[in-house]
């Protein structure tokens, strides 16, 4: 059984959908410390120009260092999810696939989500069945709490599950003891996504954007899924 962890992101990117594909189950793990400027609240749209960010607004005044992802609020005062809705539009609508696309998109950032984390779930759940992916996700938030820190975390969340394989970011090198999973004779692989090329909405090519951009310009977006 293959298993694979990653912090909540926001409409992520094709190479973290790319891990969940090639996983039995992924471990959505918000229940780490909230990181600034990270992935966990923004992403990636291609423009005519390059790309630009779209930024979901968090309340961390004071308590940054103090919360784990799931309880971080999201901070309505802006008005952003109309902000990233026309943004949205504007850089897709002559897309291929934005009459498609777009709704789905609408219906989730129209609606008030208790926090950054349930908003993120549901950008990554909302493309599986035109991704054809059918991995189980699961939130640690939904687990017992686990005791253990970086490598040992890991390992001790593969070992609740069971795990003969675990299928890690590319990072994990940097961190894991290879050794102590040995152990417990569950073995490493390394995630090394290539990423694609494909026709965008605009001329040439940006690598790393959210998937939505792959969504609105490909026909068939599972085939870029080995």
């Amino acid at each position: 059984m293959i298993l694979s962890i990653h912090q909540p992101a926001y409409l992520p990117w094709l190479g973290y959908y790319d891990r969940i594909a090639k996983s039995d189950i992924f471990i959505i793990l918000d229940t780490v410390q909230y990181q600034k400027n990270s992935f966990q609240n923004r992403n990636k749209i291609r423009i005519k120009n390059g790309w630009s960010w779209i930024t979901v607004p968090v309340k961390t005044k004071k308590i940054l260092y103090d919360k784990n992802i799931n309880q971080i609020e999201i901070d309505y005062n802006q008005n952003w999810n109309t902000k990233h809705l026309k943004s949205i539009k504007q850089a897709y609508v002559k897309s291929k696939n934005f009459e498609k696309i777009f709704p789905l998109l609408e219906n989730i950032l129209i609606k008030k989500w208790p926090s950054l984390a349930d908003l993120s779930y549901e950008t990554t759940i909302c493309f599986f069945d035109i991704l054809e992916i059918d991995t189980k996700i699961i939130r640690t938030s939904e687990l017992k709490p686990f005791k253990e820190n970086k490598s040992d975390l890991i390992l001790e969340i593969c070992k609740y599950f069971d795990t003969t394989k675990y299928l890690s970011g590319p990072i994990g090198k940097d961190y894991l003891n290879e050794k102590k999973f040995e152990n417990e004779s569950i073995s490493i692989d390394y995630h090394n996504f290539i990423h694609p090329s494909y026709v965008q909405t605009y001329k040439g090519f940006e690598a790393n954007m959210s998937i939505i951009d792959l969504l609105m310009n490909v026909e068939k977006p599972a085939n870029y899924f080995e």
